[in-house]
């Protein structure tokens, strides 16, 4: 035994238990050196992998190393109640005995089966915490608003560790032990409300987004339709649809211009936030890769002082900037209303459009709460002022009204649009005006664009039976559905379309 083991251990390690621990230890030790291997090797990686090596495989080795001082323990107890020495000799087991051939089967079988067992239902138990459902509705209840918000997503076949895992064991063990503090928060009822954003130490858009969404392949410019209603008593409707300029006019151009020019391989967006929640920028520089020009944009209104900007690490510009909302899009009152009454689910009775505003324009303790005043106040103002309108359609407008509610704002979690800023556009958020403001300046007198052409061309606008359309893709000159004069020019659009109700 002494020349199998040539260091010297103590007298105790020499037991069964002991040297089961170091076996099992051994193997998995092994096995996880082979799969870190092998990854290299093959140059893969994923998830699974991760899993196995460096999740359960270390669990087994740690079970084993934990048996080997237990079984020291033991041997040593069982030495000082006989009052003898702790035995050195290996265990003797001799197949030739019937009895020893029988444990033996049975501890070989059952530990085959148990650690076969333990491989299938660790397996399994990975897949259904990295579930949508296990995110959004069993352990995470708190993310409630999240998931009903994700459902009703442009993004809602793509499970949520797509984005906020993504592929490799490191992101995946790092969103574990995150994770086990969000446990923590939920059982002890300490959490945020509501959640704050944007997330820290997101992954980078390269490793999620680009997965599905290649930067250097987008698509030409997209066409886009809206429809929207007026708060008059005929609810007014008014179409517009849009050229988005996304990309070149040419998909040969690829990003020369466009709105995804900001991702140009070529170019380097950087900006300083006044704080985290990004909303505003007042310092940016853009910066040409290729010729190494660079300009520094900062607001003339409200600059930053220069002791900020020299402490500061400016942040580079990706994907995550504008689609800051990708899958968790919370839509103002007026949106939702708009779509609900474009698709028929709230009738297009008298003056929907102007009481649904007035009835949604205050917060509510709780969504029950809310159902009541939009029932009780929709019931009776039609009983009062229309009362040729049916019952049954009121009934239907309430249910329209209360579903757009429950998809958008969710009073008990503090969520809502007024919170969660989607940074796409330019009509409810300030988004694209952050820094397309005419207030960012260079040195040398610059501006960075406030031009609507260079996003967009409007191809028609107007109401029903008076509409507008533009020839080929030259743009309309915008038309503001209700006649401000042009004050639309001189203010942000966020002045009006996010604190009023139209």
């Amino acid at each position: 035994m002494r020349k199998i083991f040539p260091m010297k251990l103590p007298h105790s390690y020499y037991n069964p238990l002991s040297l089961v621990g170091t076996i099992i230890s051994g193997l998995a030790l092994l096995l996880i050196i082979l799969s870190i291997l092998l990854s290299f090797m093959f140059d893969e990686g994923s998830s699974y992998l991760g899993l196995f090596s460096f999740i359960l495989l270390p669990a087994i080795m740690v079970v084993g190393l934990i048996l080997i001082p237990i079984g020291m323990m033991r041997a040593v107890r069982k030495a000082k109640k006989t009052n003898e020495p702790v035995s050195t000799k290996w265990m003797v087991i001799d197949f030739n005995n019937p009895r020893y051939r029988n444990a033996a089967s049975v501890f070989v079988i059952g530990t085959v089966i148990f650690l076969l067992l333990t491989a299938v239902g660790s397996y399994e138990a990975y897949h259904y915490t990295e579930s949508v459902e296990f995110c959004g509705q069993v352990c995470h209840r708190v993310m409630k608003p999240e998931y009903i918000t994700y459902m009703n997503s442009s993004h809602a076949r793509v499970a949520c560790v797509e984005c906020h895992v993504g592929q490799g064991a490191n992101w995946y063990v790092k969103s574990k032990l995150s994770g086990l503090y969000q446990v923590y928060a939920v059982l002890a009822d300490n959490y945020p409300r509501p959640i704050p954003t944007p997330i820290r130490n997101l992954r980078p858009a390269k490793e999620t987004c680009e997965e599905c969404h290649w930067p250097e392949k987008f698509y030409t410019p997209r066409m886009q339709f809206e429809r929207h209603y007026l708060s008059d008593s005929l609810n007014t409707q008014w179409d517009i649809q849009l050229l988005i300029k996304t990309n070149s006019q040419y998909s040969a151009s690829n990003l020369a211009e466009g709105i995804h020019w900001h991702i140009n391989p070529d170019v380097r967006i950087e900006y300083i936030a006044e704080d985290e929640s990004r909303e505003v920028l007042p310092w940016v520089r853009s910066i040409n890769l290729a010729t190494g020009d660079t300009i520094v944009y900062e607001d003339s209104w409200v600059p930053l002082d220069s002791a900020v900007i020299a402490n500061s690490t400016p942040r580079v510009m990706d994907c995550m900037d504008c689609h800051n909302r990708p899958s968790h899009n919370y839509m103002l009152p007026q949106q939702f209303v708009d779509a609900g009454m474009a698709s028929g689910t709230i009738p297009l009775l008298p003056e929907i459009k102007r009481i649904s505003m007035e009835i949604l324009k205050d917060p509510y303790p709780t969504s029950d709460s809310a159902l009541v005043v939009i029932k009780s106040q929709l019931q009776s103002f039609y009983v009062a002022n229309y009362p040729e309108v049916s019952p049954e359609e009121v009934d239907k407008a309430i249910e329209g009204i209360y579903d757009g509610y429950l998809r958008n704002i969710f009073p008990e979690m503090q969520a809502s649009w007024d919170v969660y800023s989607d940074h796409i556009g330019h009509i409810e958020y300030n988004g694209c005006f952050r820094c397309h403001n005419d207030t960012h300046l260079s040195i040398n007198n610059e501006k960075i664009t406030r031009d609507c052409d260079a996003c967009h061309s409007i191809l028609m606008q107007g109401t029903p039976d008076n509409v507008q359309y533009s020839t080929g893709t030259e743009s309309l000159p915008f038309q503001h559905p209700v006649d401000i004069d042009e004050v639309w020019k001189e203010s942000l659009c966020t002045d009006c379309h996010r604190y009023l109700y139209l």
